[in-house]
């Protein structure tokens, strides 16, 4: 049986798009594309938490 072993993010409420594999992984846990990342944190600032509100289409932006 093998492992598949995937890269998490160092800080899990902070977006950093200068790191790539963080960026592929904020990518797939909020099912959206690169750009749309990009375009959410430019928007709201790299808080995963705003990001995610953004995302989703949720009015309330909760602070963590």
């Amino acid at each position: 049986m093998s492992f598949v072993f995937e890269t998490i993010p160092a800080q899990r409420n902070v977006i950093e798009l200068d790191n790539p594999r963080e960026v592929s992984w904020w990518v797939k846990r909020f099912g959206c594309n690169e750009q749309q990342l990009r375009e959410a944190v430019a928007e709201v600032g790299p808080s995963a938490a705003k990001v995610e509100q953004l995302l989703d289409g949720a009015d309330v932006i909760v602070s963590v």
